[in-house]
């Protein structure tokens, strides 16, 4: 079947992206991705969620960042990117990074869960399938599995490379020492570990805490860190009370109303007069707070609109800080 091209990419999406190298691989990220958690799956707007995609591309963001189980419901997220992807951004996919995960609870039973052999080969098979992929450049472990042996976890990571499957492998949300021995098990093997993927923005801290940085750097592995505006705190949207159609105000979410306090508030609001004396809306700041530290490879952003896209693109604009800046944003914080 013939399918008629309905998108047509900017000629400029690379004249203003700026990219940074993976750790000592020969991969360069866009210094924003795009990530897939919300907004793609059947609950929301196809056609928002395609517009988003296609905005991101035109802007230089190369890298998609999907999961198994995105949704809802699980699976979802890719069913949905597999169509914008084969109708619009097929004529492109050699200038794409497309990754997927594995880790979390996707189908019942003792086999659709955490880091086993039998798990992520079947969910490596199924992603391709849902998205009409041959191949993904990057296939993560999703999480520490305290139970599988990490060489189990590390070999089927090998595997799904080595059957062509996955260009490269990652880990998402391992500590410093986990992350030490995952790299010196690939490394064994002769599988290119690529990338982790660990939870970081200006109120959680755990990635300084655990030296995480520090052990990326020393074994070559980049970094993409996802939650950057801590789940919708780091913007001015709590400043007066908690909105409706807010995250926080949304039942099931991972928000909740009992964590905007009336501390966090008076920090957020601190936080804000800095990032508009730089000329900043604070989600802006908040992102190139984190791009300040070279190990960052990439800053993954989640939207639900074109606009928050965009505005989140600007922030590259302004990626220096003061040491005064940075002063004072760790006395309101600590």
């Amino acid at each position: 079947m013939n399918i008629t091209k309905t998108y047509n990419a900017s000629e400029k999406r690379y004249d203003t992206m700026q990219y940074r190298r993976c750790g000592r691989s020969g991969i360069k990220l866009p210094l924003l991705s795009l990530g897939l958690w919300h907004n793609f799956g059947y609950q929301d707007n196809f056609e928002n969620g395609r517009a988003i995609l296609r905005s991101a591309f035109d802007h230089g963001i190369t890298h998609f960042d999907l999961a198994n189980n995105y949704g809802p419901p699980y699976g979802s997220a890719e069913k949905n990117f597999g169509r914008i992807f084969k109708e619009d951004f097929k004529p492109y996919r050699d200038e794409l990074i497309i990754s997927s995960k594995a880790g979390w609870d996707m189908w019942p039973g003792p086999y659709g869960n955490f880091g086993s052999r039998k798990y992520l080969i079947a969910s490596i098979d199924q992603s391709l399938e849902r998205m009409g992929l041959d191949y993904v450049d990057v296939f993560y472990h999703h999480r520490p599995d305290p139970e599988t042996p990490l060489e189990e976890t590390m070999g089927a990571l090998d595997q799904i490379v080595r059957s062509g499957k996955a260009l490269y492998v990652g880990i998402s949300q391992y500590k410093a020492e986990e992350t030490a021995r995952a790299a010196e098990l690939l490394k064994g093997m002769g599988t290119p570990f690529l990338i982790h993927q660990p939870r970081y923005n200006m109120m959680d801290r755990w990635v300084e805490e655990n030296k995480l940085l520090d052990t990326l750097e020393k074994v070559g592995v980049g970094s993409i860190v996802f939650s950057p505006l801590e789940q919708g705190i780091l913007t001015g949207k709590y400043l007066n009370g908690i909105p409706k159609d807010s995250r926080a105000a949304t039942e099931g979410s991972y928000l909740s109303e009992d964590q905007i306090t009336p501390k966090v508030v008076e920090q957020v609001k601190n936080l804000n007069e800095i990032a508009e004396n730089r000329n900043q809306s604070l989600a802006q700041m908040a992102i190139a707070w984190l791009l300040k530290d070279q190990r960052v490879t990439s800053v993954l952003v989640g939207v639900s609109k074109v606009d928050q896209l965009k505005n989140n693109v600007e922030a590259l604009n302004n990626l220096d800080f003061s040491d005064s800046e940075l002063q004072q944003i760790e006395e309101i914080l600590k």
